[in-house]
């Protein structure tokens, strides 16, 4: 069900004669004060890599850890990675070539999760969801698995029954972990070259690691979980199998809690409606998909809120050429809200920060003398500090970087 918008109207005139006569001065005040308060800028910095030309940060904690991932030398392959009190650690993999941290991980406890290639080679030809998170020459080809990394450790999670290949987003710090599996059914909904269905995950991290699956919007069949919260709410799709990375996989952005599934609702299409992160007071971002764009070429960044619902946050104005795709991906507990705003051929790309604003402000406004431009913003924590990608005009390569506000 889809939660909708209420508003209160105000039943006593007499009531809000006396709040304008108490409150007149203040709110004649507000537009100076309001004007004279400078917007933040942060000092940036790029992070450094494992050899290879292309990086890039996609979760911030607490604690500032940033997490990721970077090619190797050679740019053959890309290994998941934690940027930590300025040292860079190399995760591993669970035996293959490539892994990567994809998803915002809110985890203060010690613990990051992701993706990896595991050595086996996968027995159906399936390019699974991994696949596009990867980059080549090695991105298909091998089972992959979600991953938990803990203690300089990293181990796989289990899929459901008779599944191959899993995928793990979130974690928070009350031991469990997000993401979604495969389970042993043939599903003719599925696109080549996925074949089996996979469903939203949860896991009870261990030892031993147990996986449960999370309800369907009636009538779905396959789906995934996004990110989680401390309170146990998990965010994330509901469709069916499809090509297992998006489109009509993600028919609905849904809520769970307490046991049931909640369909937040969508921008107008039945596609693409993806949850990326929610915060402590369950508030969701993400993005959803255009009713003229079904393979998903322009997206539109939304907010859900239990009062509000779904409103959705627009890319910059003033732009040439025209922005008319925004993404939202980060979200902290003062609803600052980060993400990327782009063109429709997706040359001119900018991270963004929606600051309880419709519109957002470009990062490189606020960026100083870093000189590469800052291309998407991937999370935000609650010290406001942003992670991402930069991009180096004059040789196109991407980079990991972590932006701190200034006092």
């Amino acid at each position: 069900m889809t939660t909708q918008l209420t508003t209160k109207r105000a039943s006593q005139s007499l009531f809000m004669i006396l709040i304008a006569v108490c409150c007149g001065a203040a709110f004649a005040q507000a537009p100076t004060q309001i004007q004279a308060k400078a917007k933040v800028q942060y000092q940036v910095s790029s992070l450094a890599s494992l050899g290879g030309t292309s990086s890039g940060g996609n979760s911030i904690n607490d604690q500032s850890w940033v997490a990721g991932y970077s090619r190797l030398t050679g740019n053959q392959s890309r290994h998941a990675t934690l940027w930590q009190n300025g040292s860079i650690a190399d995760l591993g993999t669970l035996g293959g070539p490539n892994s990567s941290v994809t998803w915002n991980v809110k985890n203060t406890e010690g613990i990051i999760v992701g993706i990896s290639q595991t050595a086996d080679a996968e027995p159906l030809g399936e390019f699974w969801s991994s696949a596009a998170f990867y980059g080549g020459p090695n991105n298909i080809g091998f089972i992959n698995l979600g991953f938990v990394w803990e203690q300089g450790q990293m181990r796989g999670l289990p899929t459901f029954p008779g599944g191959n290949n899993g995928f793990t987003t979130g974690a928070n710090n009350l031991g469990q972990a997000v993401g979604w599996a495969e389970n042993d059914v043939h599903d003719p909904a599925c696109v080549s070259p996925q074949v089996l269905q996979f469903r939203p995950a949860v896991w009870e991290l261990g030892p031993p690691d147990q996986i449960h699956d999370l309800p369907l919007i009636s009538g779905d069949t396959s789906g995934a979980a996004t990110a989680i919260n401390d309170n146990g709410q998990v965010v994330g799709i509901s469709g069916i199998c499809d090509q297992a990375v998006g489109r009509h996989t993600a028919r609905h952005a849904v809520l769970w809690e307490n046991g049931g599934v909640t369909d937040i609702g969508n921008l107008g299409a039945q596609w693409w409606n993806t949850p990326t992160a929610i915060n402590q007071q369950g508030d969701v971002v993400g993005f959803a998909g255009d009713p003229a764009f079904v393979e998903g070429e322009i997206l539109h960044a939304f907010i859900w809120t239990r009062d509000n619902g779904i409103k959705a946050l627009k890319p910059l104005r003033g732009r040439v050429p025209q922005h008319v795709d925004s993404e939202a991906y980060g979200i902290n507990e003062r609803r600052q809200v980060v993400g990327v705003s782009c063109d429709a051929d997706f040359v001119d790309c900018r991270a963004v920060i929606w600051d309880h604003g419709v519109y957002p402000t470009d990062l490189n406004e606020l960026k100083g003398g870093f000189s590469a431009r800052l291309e998407s913003a991937k999370d935000i924590n609650n010290l406001g500090q942003i992670t991402g990608r930069a991009i180096d005009p004059a040789t196109g390569v991407r980079t990991a970087y972590l932006a701190v506000p200034t006092p």
